[in-house]
């Protein structure tokens, strides 16, 4: 199993970004996907997860403002990060379960004040 994030960058508060996490070595189309983050010195947490029929659930602190959706096409999850504020710095990290948990590489999200 590999997942390949993409997307991260600096940004200042109040703007966009958007990650990409592309699959492989799974049945992609069912497997639930997820974004974790960590920032420096905090566990790692849930930001938003999307099941294989495509419900959602989204951590408090971002809903509202994160968008997560999947194209099982192109074995892709994406996370679309709005109105984006200076705690949403952190490492974010595509993650999905087959057995065990997979994790992938992690991307960096700063954003600015």
């Amino acid at each position: 199993v590999q997942l390949q994030a993409s997307g991260g960058g600096l940004v200042q508060a109040g703007g966009s970004l958007r990650l990409s996490c592309k699959a492989s070595g799974i049945i992609f189309s069912t497997t639930t996907m997820a974004w974790y983050r960590q920032a420096p010195g905090e566990q790692r947490d849930l930001v938003a997860e999307i099941t294989s029929g495509g419900s959602t659930n989204y951590a408090e602190s971002v809903k509202g403002r994160f968008t997560i959706s999947r194209d099982n096409v192109k074995r892709t999850v994406n996370l679309q990060m709005d109105s984006l504020k200076p705690e949403d710095t952190a490492v974010y990290y595509c993650t999905t379960s087959v057995g065990r948990r997979y994790w992938g590489q992690g991307t960096l999200v700063t954003v600015s004040s």
